[in-house]
């Protein structure tokens, strides 16, 4: 879908910003990137719809080269969410989400269709919310206007750099949950920027670790947990050894059983007494597992429930970078 084949970016000044990038990002793909400050990380996001040109080496869409691409055709097909989502403020919401798909010829029927739809996508109702202004809107509300622009003309690929950072950590956490349940319905490819290392453990499927205009590593959530590259990834991501390793937590993080426990035939069992490693490595391949205590089964545990309970008690080292 995406790819790199040994990208820099070097300014007039000498400054070097990206090195060598190699790197492909997959059709569907929740790919986080993250990273200090001035690692690169928003160079890298760039470069990709050529609001930054690159210096060296070529970079790829669908096995074109971003150069061959008429620029309104390449952005028209990449959404873009920044920090600052930047509203236009004397228009409706309708018509802060028509943007792109009146620039692309729509019919007036199928962008009123449309706009509803995403609104519905983000639990907006918009009865309510098509009419207002953005200032009538929450930072929350105003976010989520700003990831459904990007969504409106349907492109391929979403562009996110820091998109909630700006906002209190309620808000924050629940986008984040927004967007992973979003994800798993719409199947965009997603670049996402982040300084903090809790957000991209909970959203990606993958994550690179840039330090220096360079990647260190780049690996599932799981894989930078359990084989951190070097002291730096290790020192970034904070992993806790000792949680890692920890016994006894699956039954609390376990969702009980439904009256109805039909579904779970041919689902593969864990014991309560299990490390949370041990789930992690049979949730590689399994959707879910069944956790059993005592000979009973007492509830399924999901991936995203053991990566976020990871999240959570990374040792504060791992949670701070700027």
């Amino acid at each position: 879908m995406i790819r790199f084949d040994n990208v820099s970016k070097k300014y007039k000044d000498g400054t070097v910003a990206v090195k060598s990038l190699n790197l492909e990002i997959q059709a569907g793909e929740f790919f986080v990137i993250i990273g200090p400050s001035g690692c690169g990380k928003t160079t890298m996001l760039k470069m990709i719809n050529r609001l930054i040109q690159l210096s060296e080496g070529t970079l790829f869409i669908n096995g074109k080269r971003i150069s061959d691409y008429d620029i309104h055709e390449l952005r028209w097909n990449i959404g873009y969410v920044l920090q600052q989502i930047a509203l236009f403020p004397h228009m409706s919401i309708q018509e802060n989400i028509s943007v792109v798909p009146e620039l692309r010829g729509w019919s007036k029927e199928k962008i009123n269709k449309r706009v509803d739809e995403l609104l519905d996508m983000v639990g907006l109702d918009p009865g309510t919310y098509r009419g207002r202004k953005p200032k009538e809107l929450s930072g929350g509300q105003q976010q989520r206007i700003g990831v459904i622009r990007a969504l409106a003309a349907d492109p391929e690929i979403i562009l996110m750099d820091e998109p909630f950072s700006a906002l209190d950590p309620i808000s924050r956490e629940k986008l984040q949950d927004d967007l992973y349940d979003l994800q798993r319905n719409i199947k965009k490819t997603i670049v996402f920027v982040t300084h903090d290392m809790k957000e991209a453990l909970k959203l990606g499927d993958r994550i690179c670790i840039m330090n220096g205009g360079e990647i260190v590593q780049v690996g599932t959530p799981e894989d930078l947990l359990q084989h951190p590259a070097d002291p730096f990834v290790r020192d970034f991501v904070g992993s806790n050894e000792k949680t890692y390793e920890a016994k006894g937590e699956l039954s609390c993080l376990a969702v009980p059983l439904p009256a109805d426990d039909s579904f779970l035939n041919g689902v593969k069992t864990i014991s309560a007494s299990a490390s949370l490693k041990d789930a992690l490595v049979l949730l590689k391949d399994e959707e879910e597992l069944c956790v059993e205590e005592e000979g009973e089964l007492i509830g399924t545990l999901s991936r995203q429930a053991v990566i976020q309970y990871l999240s959570d008690h990374l040792e504060e080292r791992g949670s701070g970078h700027e």
